[in-house]
């Protein structure tokens, strides 16, 4: 048995310039951080001549072809892995959420199945091979950014140019500024989880309209990258994250709905400095940066809705169970 295990990511800025009707004709930027909240996937033999695949149901194949999740089916053909085997997914947050599931996913299936084939494939190469299912293959109206930051982990400054390749450069950053970072930030669940792909549809039919407030948006991730790396004055990222979601907000496509405003307009009242819906919007996680001497207020004025930890995830994907026999 094989277990891999691939962190979900936040984007702090840039958002939306990672989509090839952005990049194509400006560079696109992100800003980038990995979360300790996982994807695991498991691989294992299986005795009876079929495919078998679990995540929020089961399903039984005779071969490649006739795997209904359609990620797990286009990793086992780039794998060239067919019957006699096992796959099982187990996300700590639900998909829909904002948080990239897909693409860890994506990212975690392809470690996973070539550690089973006995065999190790860099951080970028299982990058550009989750891409390549997601957007070649299945024709998802998403970005780049997401299968990256899944497999490089940790805090990066990823570029996206117009030729389709990807730059990503690890931001230095000290190690008290992401402590402080992870004491800050609160991650509320809106209840609503939502369809990224109709909303990044909308987006990318509508990029030539929005170029102007989409390079504001690329340009800082840039702002915030030199002020995480430099003194780590989180102050001002927090201002920064602020004018992000004014941005994003002002862009439509439904990022954003009455619920979310109000949830937003009753944490910066109770203390809050800066925000952001997570992922494409319409639901999924609001997360929020406040002193902490501000949370327990801010938690009152939303009714103490669920809440998820942020702990920064150092790592990328990574094969941490390798068990003695096939």
């Amino acid at each position: 048995m094989i277990i891999s295990q691939t962190p979900y990511r936040v984007s702090l800025g840039g958002g939306g310039t990672d989509l090839p009707a952005f990049y194509q004709h400006e560079p696109g930027a992100v800003l980038s951080v990995t979360l300790s909240q996982h994807m695991y996937v498991t691989v294992s033999p299986r005795f009876d001549r079929t495919i078998r695949v679990s995540y929020t149901r089961t399903d039984i194949a005779d071969g490649i072809d006739a795997v209904a999740h359609t990620i797990v089916r286009e990793a086992l053909r780039r794998t060239d892995l067919s019957q006699h085997i096992e796959i099982t997914t187990i996300g700590d947050v639900p998909a829909g959420t904002g948080m990239g599931s897909s693409s860890s996913l994506a990212v975690g299936v392809l470690n996973a199945l070539y550690a089973y084939r006995g065999e190790v494939i860099s951080a970028r190469k299982l990058a550009e091979q989750a891409c390549e299912i997601e957007i070649d293959v299945l024709g998802k109206p998403i970005g780049k950014q997401d299968q990256y930051a899944a497999a490089f982990g940790g805090l990066n400054y990823i570029e996206f140019n117009a030729d389709g390749s990807v730059d990503i450069e690890p931001v230095p950053c000290r190690p008290e500024t992401l402590r402080q970072l992870e004491e800050r930030v609160l991650m509320f669940y809106t209840g609503a989880q939502r369809d990224a792909d109709s909303i990044l549809q909308k987006q990318t039919e509508g990029t030539a309209e929005r170029m102007p407030t989409l390079c504001k948006m690329r340009d800082l991730a840039g702002e915030m990258r030199q002020v995480i790396s430099g003194e780590g004055d989180l102050d001002h990222l927090a201002e920064l994250l602020h004018e992000g979601w004014l941005l994003k907000r002002s862009l439509g496509f439904g990022i954003s709905d009455e619920q979310c405003d109000a949830w937003y307009e009753a944490a910066r009242k109770a203390g809050a400095q800066g925000g952001k819906l997570l992922g494409a919007g319409g639901g999924g996680f609001l997360m929020l940066v406040a002193p902490a001497d501000r949370h327990d207020a801010i938690r009152e004025a939303l009714d103490h809705p669920r809440e998820l930890e942020f702990a920064v995830d150092r790592l990328g994907s990574r094969i941490i169970f390798i068990s003695d026999r096939y």
